[in-house]
């Protein structure tokens, strides 16, 4: 079996694991990231409504001409930032995080650290 398949399934596994646990409610939307490898995702939803209330990556507008790169650690925080702002004005204050099977490290923990130090709670 190739090595990326069998990474890919490790990881959907622990993101099964992990969502089993965590549900966003009105009071603490889901906080979601997803990592490619040129890009990060970030999204708030209310899973009792399937609802997305607000989202920011690395592909918008407002961040496209300020990061150097976009699948580094600075692009990371910097989305961890627009959604905790996003988040903030749709008066989210408190959110799960969903790291979605990857690991906190790197990346998924510089755009929570980005979120926290904008005021978000998790």
């Amino acid at each position: 079996m190739d090595k990326n398949i069998r990474k890919r399934e490790a990881r959907l596994k622990r993101k099964y694991r992990v969502r089993k646990k965590i549900f966003g409610t009105e009071e603490r939307p889901r906080l979601t990231v997803y990592r490619s490898l040129k890009h990060i995702y970030a999204q708030v939803i209310v899973d009792t409504d399937s609802k997305t209330l607000c989202q920011a990556s690395t592909v918008d507008k407002e961040l496209k001409g300020k990061l150097k790169g976009t699948s580094n650690k600075e692009a990371a925080k910097a989305v961890g930032e627009l959604v905790a702002e996003r988040a903030q004005a749709v008066s989210v204050k408190q959110v799960v995080f969903d790291r979605n099977g990857y690991l906190y490290h790197g990346r998924v923990k510089a755009l929570a650290d980005g979120a926290r130090e904008k005021g978000l709670i998790f």
